[in-house]
C-alpha cells in the first residue's frame, strides 16, 4: 500500500497524490464533509510525520489552527475517527497529548472513485499498488433503520456512530458483528462467517477500534472472531 512508500523513493509525488485525492474526495461531498477534510488537510500539511506516520498535536494547539473552541476539535476528531481517516495510537494522558496516525488504505479506498476525474497519471501511480478491492459480503444485510445505542455498552453506541459515519458500510460489514464478551481493554466481536471476520479484521478493524475509543478510551483492542 501508499503507507509503506511514504518515506522512501518518490516519496514526495505520493504524499501530493496522497493530499490530492483527499481534496477531490471533499470537493464531491456536502459542505460539512468538505469543511472537515479541509481541516485535518490543513492539519496533515503543518504538523505530520510523513516518516513516522505520526500526528502529535494537543487540541488547544488544533483549535487556533483551525479558529475553532476545543470542543470542535474533540467533535471533529471523532468524525475523522469513525471515518477511518485518522487513527488513534496513543491516547494521551497526564499532560501527553493524544498520537494519531493517517488511515491511508480508507483515504484511498473513499476517494478511489474520483482518481479518474484528477487524470489518467494519478490512477497509473496509484493503480500500482492498489486498495482492497470493494469486496461485496456473501449475505450482504438490507440498509434499515439506524441501529438501537439503547443497550448502552460501548459496541452499541461504536455501532451507532460508525452507521452515521457511513450507512452503506455499516449495512454490509459492521451491523453483522456481535459482542461477545470484554476482558480489561480487549473487546472481542463475531461476525457471522469467517470471511466476513477475516476481510472486516484485515480492513475495517482500525475504523472499529477508532469508533470504540471515541465511546470508551479504556479500549485498547478489538478482536474480530469468525
Amino acid at each position: 500500500m501508499l503507507a509503506g512508500k511514504l518515506a522512501g523513493r518518490n516519496a514526495g509525488a505520493l504524499k501530493y497524490d496522497l493530499l490530492t485525492v483527499m481534496g477531490a474526495y471533499a470537493l464531491g461531498q456536502d459542505k460539512g464533509r468538505q469543511r472537515l477534510v479541509l481541516r485535518l488537510m490543513t492539519l496533515v500539511t503543518a504538523r505530520y510525520n510523513w516518516a513516522r506516520d505520526e500526528l502529535a498535536v494537543g487540541q488547544r494547539d488544533i483549535a487556533r489552527l483551525w479558529r475553532v473552541d476545543e470542543r470542535t476539535v474533540k467533535r471533529e476528531m471523532a468524525k475523522l475517527r469513525a471515518m477511518g481517516w485518522l487513527v488513534m495510537h496513543r491516547q494521551g494522558a497526564r499532560g501527553r497529548v493524544s498520537e494519531y496516525g493517517l488511515g491511508i488504505d480508507r483515504i484511498l479506498l473513499d476517494s478511489q472513485p474520483r482518481w479518474a476525474d484528477v487524470g489518467p497519471d494519478l490512477e497509473q501511480r496509484l493503480g500500482a499498488d492498489p486498495v482492497p478491492d470493494k469486496v461485496v459480503p456473501l449475505h450482504a444485510p438490507a440498509r434499515g433503520a439506524p441501529p438501537d445505542p439503547g443497550a448502552g455498552d460501548e459496541w452499541a453506541l461504536a455501532r451507532a456512530l460508525l452507521h452515521s459515519g457511513d450507512p452503506g458500510l455499516y449495512a454490509s460489514w459492521f451491523s453483522g458483528l456481535d459482542r461477545v464478551g470484554r476482558a480489561g481493554g480487549r473487546l472481542t466481536l463475531r461476525a457471522p462467517s469467517r470471511f466476513h471476520a477475516t476481510y472486516v479484521a484485515t480492513h475495517l478493524q482500525g475504523q472499529i477500534l477508532a469508533a470504540l475509543q471515541s465511546v470508551d478510551a479504556t479500549l485498547d483492542q478489538v478482536v474480530i472472531d469468525g
